[in-house]
């Protein structure tokens, strides 16, 4: 594994070279690295984040510096501990397939779907096709990031693959699900994005308040279920 400088408080664990060769082994790596950094409760680190093939931690230099790094270099220090930690022959995994699959109930209707009718198009479907096959298939959590929360999902069907927006829209609401490339995502919070919205679900994804804030994790499985405008109204979380 490689480990680099990631600015002044972070460092990037560089896991696998080629995260679309193996993307589900990929992802069971960078996950397992992480709950064993987790496990191993290194003093001043104080944020991991999953992503594509890699792990970035961040951690606090003074803190590092009171659990016994050197003032003068607290990341070589951070970069040991972590060397060691990942190279031990710990009975430590994390086996994705037993994860529970979470249910994402979805809204299609036309006033949630702006460009569903653009991704029927693009797939040569009708809109209730791209519906069924966005519903037939189990995503995985790849990665969280863009906004907080905001979850990266594998899985999505070759079919429905459509490029992300020319012009980004300055807003997209919350819950807001999305299709950018061969990728299909949740908006959490209101934000500008470019993705091509299909859906809506009433699930709050993101809630600064619970811990973890996030509602999936890297790793997660996921399923999308279809429901009509008055099931949408009632589930408002």
């Amino acid at each position: 594994m490689e480990i680099s400088p990631l600015g002044d408080s972070a460092l990037l664990i560089r896991v696998v070279e080629n995260f679309d060769a193996a993307p589900d082994d990929a992802l069971a790596k960078v996950v397992r690295a992480k709950r064993v950094i987790e496990s191993e409760q290194i003093g001043g680190v104080i944020e991991l984040a999953p992503a594509y093939g890699t792990l970035a931690v961040f951690y606090d230099p003074a803190r590092a510096v009171d659990s016994g790094a050197p003032s003068e270099n607290p990341f070589a220090w951070i970069e040991q501990q972590i060397t060691r930690a990942l190279t031990r022959d710990e009975n430590i995994a994390d086996d994705l397939s037993s994860r529970p699959v979470v249910d994402i109930p979805v809204c299609y209707e036309q006033e949630f779907g702006w460009d569903l009718d653009h991704v029927a198009r693009h797939a040569k479907l009708h809109w209730k096709e791209v519906v069924d096959l966005h519903c037939s298939v189990e995503y995985r959590v790849y990665c969280v990031g863009f906004t907080p929360g905001f979850p990266y999902l594998g899985g999505l069907p070759r079919q429905l693959a459509t490029p992300r927006k020319d012009a980004p829209r300055k807003e997209v609401p919350s819950g807001a699900v999305a299709i950018g490339g061969s990728q299909t995502g949740i908006y959490p919070v209101k934000s500008p994005g470019g993705w091509n919205v299909i859906g809506r679900t009433p699930l709050r994804l993101f809630d600064s308040q619970k811990n973890p804030p996030a509602f999936l994790q890297a790793g997660d499985r996921v399923r999308f279920r279809a429901i009509t405008r008055e099931e949408f109204e009632r589930s408002i979380l």
